[in-house]
């Protein structure tokens, strides 16, 4: 007798919970946007919102784990909204988990009041999966907490009677542009989610990571550090090398790793623990050898392996990046485009923000990528 293969197109497969999370008016969210920095983004802000924690299914490294998120449903739309998926950006306290909103508040929350049903993951390890060592720029994994939260998603809607229409959008920044090429790679190259997806919009992601890598192993300085160390933590854990920190980073700094990842810090906190210059924060042999073609193959694979080989976007993609991203450098997104274009890929824009570093280029890209994506939402 053999195991029945499940539905992968079956919500139900995946959802597991949903519960309410608040429900705020078109002017709580207005001033919660300017309160938190988001402004610029007030007048698109539409809707009344009712929010809600979902738990789902999903699968890492071959395991099914339970993820969390967070759905927003905006309310008395005269139209039938599309579904929108929306990846935040690098994160390392567990407080700001989507799902905690409102305590938790990523910005991302808000595209509900712009006339989408949001889904907005919390990504594994954080919210309920948060013993889990967040495997930071893991394609596979960070592709399915996606996908799967979209086919939790639209079970629940459909059980609660709430309509969306066809369409399907993806949209993230930072680490949420990669999750979102993910996610837009899984959807694309795996028929059996029986999804389709209408665009993406995908800012700042390290896409390139062997190019990111590379840099970092020759700038003098690198104002991010503690993005250095959570994807070593990452791949050292993912991947199961398991190896002592002191062979990724200098004693003094590999003894502060595992308390500065504990997920109560934020990146803030993080940085001054540790050193700006690259080559003063890693351990000696590990910085030689991410620029010798010979030095630490195995996490180079993995990293290749990461780096969306054998694969360009089909549907209308549009990326975005600050020329002046001192965090996820521009030439991560330059390159991936010209290698996309290259392979064939016929609907696909890099915008340049110019000056815009990584911080400053969120706004820019989500005033024009939002009603793009608005303009096909019907």
């Amino acid at each position: 007798m053999t195991n029945k293969i499940p539905d992968l197109s079956d919500g139900k497969n995946f959802f597991v919970s949903a519960t309410p999370a608040g429900s705020f008016t078109k002017l709580e969210l207005q001033a919660a946007a300017a309160l938190n920095g988001f402004g610029n983004y007030a007048p698109l802000l539409q809707y009344d919102v009712d929010y809600y924690k979902i738990i789902y299914n999903t699968t890492y490294n071959g395991n099914t784990v339970q993820a969390s998120g967070l759905l927003g449903i905006p309310k008395k739309m005269t139209t039938t909204p599309a579904l929108l998926s929306a990846q935040h950006g690098t994160m390392f306290r567990n407080s700001d988990a989507p799902s905690n909103f409102p305590i938790g508040f990523t910005g991302f929350e808000l595209f509900a009041s712009t006339g989408f049903v949001t889904l907005v993951p919390d990504f594994i390890g954080y919210g309920i999966s948060k013993d889990i060592a967040h495997p930071y720029y893991d394609m596979q994994s960070s592709g399915l907490a996606v996908v799967d939260m979209i086919k939790a998603g639209k079970y629940y809607l459909q059980s609660q009677n709430k309509a969306v229409n066809d369409k399907l959008f993806l949209l993230g920044y930072s680490e949420g542009g990669y999750v979102t090429m993910a996610a837009q790679k899984e959807i694309e190259t795996n028929k059996a989610h029986k999804l389709t997806l209408t665009a993406a919009a995908e800012g700042a992601g390290g896409y390139d990571l062997a190019g990111m890598v590379a840099k970092v192993a020759t700038v003098t300085t690198y104002p991010d550090p503690s993005f250095f160390a959570l994807f070593i933590r990452s791949y050292n854990i993912t991947y199961g090398f398991n190896r002592p920190y002191t062979d990724y980073f200098m004693p003094v700094y590999a003894a502060k790793i595992p308390g500065l990842l504990d997920g109560t810090k934020t990146n803030a906190q993080i940085n001054p623990q540790l050193n700006t210059s690259p080559a003063a924060l890693l351990n000696t042999a590990f910085y030689n050898n991410l620029s010798s073609p010979t030095g630490e193959t195995a996490f180079k694979a993995k990293i290749a392996l990461n780096s969306f080989p054998d694969w360009y976007p089909v549907s209308p993609t549009r990326m975005y990046h600050g020329t002046a991203d001192e965090a996820v450098f521009f030439e991560t997104s330059q390159t991936t485009y010209n290698k996309f274009i290259a392979a064939g890929s016929k609907q696909l824009t890099l915008t340049p923000i110019p000056g815009g570093t990584h911080e400053t280029s969120v706004g820019p890209m989500m005033l024009d990528a939002l009603p793009w994506l608005k303009s096909m939402a019907q």
